[in-house]
């Protein structure tokens, strides 16, 4: 009997936390707004600009999710939800499995301050049984979820943005100075595929500045080094060496094969100017940078949506003011700092966090240790990307320079 009386108290206690929970949800709905789903669908598709937000576990967000929600788990919601959504007047439609977890995100948002919450009614499950589209995620491999795990908990990143990252095909060109620290992290950063145009081979010299290549790989084409380092570092990528020397003959064989984003390492004027009038023509962004002595600039030209390298420099300089690269100089360490911020440049454009450099012009000065930023204005009558120019095929320079960064 005393066995039985213990059982009954259990149970007793039971039911007391069922109802106390019950009674705490009844009292946050009539705190909180529920929305029904045929209303939020008819709002996001009115173009509101509203944020879904997914409060569920990973697992269940990648079972399926509604398309174009955000995704901050329930139990990092307080931790992580200013850093996501800073505006505090913001309209957010929280939703879980069944609503209510998302009704009780939604209380504690409101005691953070947010004025335009929302939890939508029945959740996920009523959003699936009307019938609306939900989009099933690709999930990251267990090796993937430890390898990328930095960035995982970063919010700005997240799983949304490391999935682009896989997802993303970015082309270099140049395995030199600036495109060795370029291709290293953003290999290790998970870009999924990586291009890589030289036609150079290894030298002893370029060992000072281009830590993609070694010793034992002298007299190597620079892109089968740069095939191994990469692959030796995050088997997880693809690389595509690009063996041959960019030209107005090869050029858009090279670059329409769905690259997002170009990262322009080149050394000369030539290829500078073949790389930007490709990108204006095929609208692709590219990130810039270059390297003299102690002195680097790094920038992001957006085409249509800001000043394109000829809107800078219409024309090539002559020959006698491009000193050559044997000539210059250049201190070993630089490209690695204005390579690593291009690197940075292309994580933010293929995840679309921050603010790229589009329209700025960081420059650096490595014996003062400075950074300047110069305004760019798009030139209306550039040839390239101006209001009336017209597209009439490449050209090839004279090569001031063959020596790599």
């Amino acid at each position: 009997m005393s066995g039985c009386k213990t059982g009954n108290r259990r149970l007793s206690k039971k039911d007391d936390d069922v109802s106390s929970f019950s009674k705490l949800v009844e009292e946050v709905r009539q705190q909180i707004t529920e929305t029904e789903v045929d209303v939020v669908k008819a709002r996001i598709d009115a173009g509101e600009n509203l944020v879904l937000l997914d409060v569920r576990a990973r697992d269940e967000f990648v079972d399926g999710h509604i398309e174009g929600c955000e995704f901050i788990p329930r139990g990092f919601l307080e931790q992580r939800i200013e850093n996501q959504i800073s505006d505090k007047s913001t309209p957010i439609v929280l939703y879980c499995g069944g609503g209510t977890r998302s009704a009780l995100a939604a209380r504690s948002l409101q005691e953070l301050g947010y004025q335009n919450v929302e939890s939508l009614k029945g959740g996920f499950s009523a959003w699936k049984q009307a019938g609306y589209k939900i989009r099933v995620a690709r999930s990251l491999s267990q090796e993937q979820l430890s390898r990328y795990s930095r960035h995982l908990i970063i919010p700005e990143i997240g799983e949304t943005g490391q999935m682009a990252l896989l997802d993303s095909k970015v082309l270099l060109m140049g395995a030199g100075g600036l495109g060795s620290p370029v291709a290293l992290y953003l290999a290790a950063a998970g870009v999924g595929t990586i291009g890589i145009i030289d036609s150079d081979v290894v030298d002893r010299s370029n060992l000072q500045r281009q830590i993609l290549h070694t010793d034992d790989r002298v007299g190597v084409p620079k892109v089968e080094s740069a095939v191994a380092s990469l692959k030796a570092l995050n088997p997880d990528i693809q690389v595509r060496p690009f063996n041959t020397r960019l030209t107005s003959e090869n050029v858009l064989d090279i670059f329409e094969q769905g690259w997002d984003v170009v990262v322009d390492g080149g050394d000369n004027f030539p290829t500078r100017y073949l790389v930007n009038d490709a990108c204006v023509h095929l609208n692709i962004p590219v990130v810039h940078g270059s390297v003299f002595r102690f002195e680097g600039q790094v920038t992001t030209f957006i085409p249509h949506d800001g000043p394109c390298y000829r809107c800078l420099y219409p024309e090539p300089p002559p020959p006698e003011f491009a000193p050559s690269c044997q000539e210059a100089g250049v201190l070993g360490v630089l490209p690695g700092i204005i390579g690593l911020l291009q690197a940075i440049e292309v994580i933010k454009l293929v995840t679309d966090t921050g603010t790229p450099l589009n329209g700025r012009l960081l420059a650096f000065d490595g014996l003062q240790t400075k950074f300047r930023e110069l305004r760019m204005q798009r030139d209306p009558q550039c040839v390239c990307c101006g209001d009336d120019a017209e597209f009439t095929g490449f050209i090839d320079y004279e090569q001031f320079c063959n020596v790599s960064l």
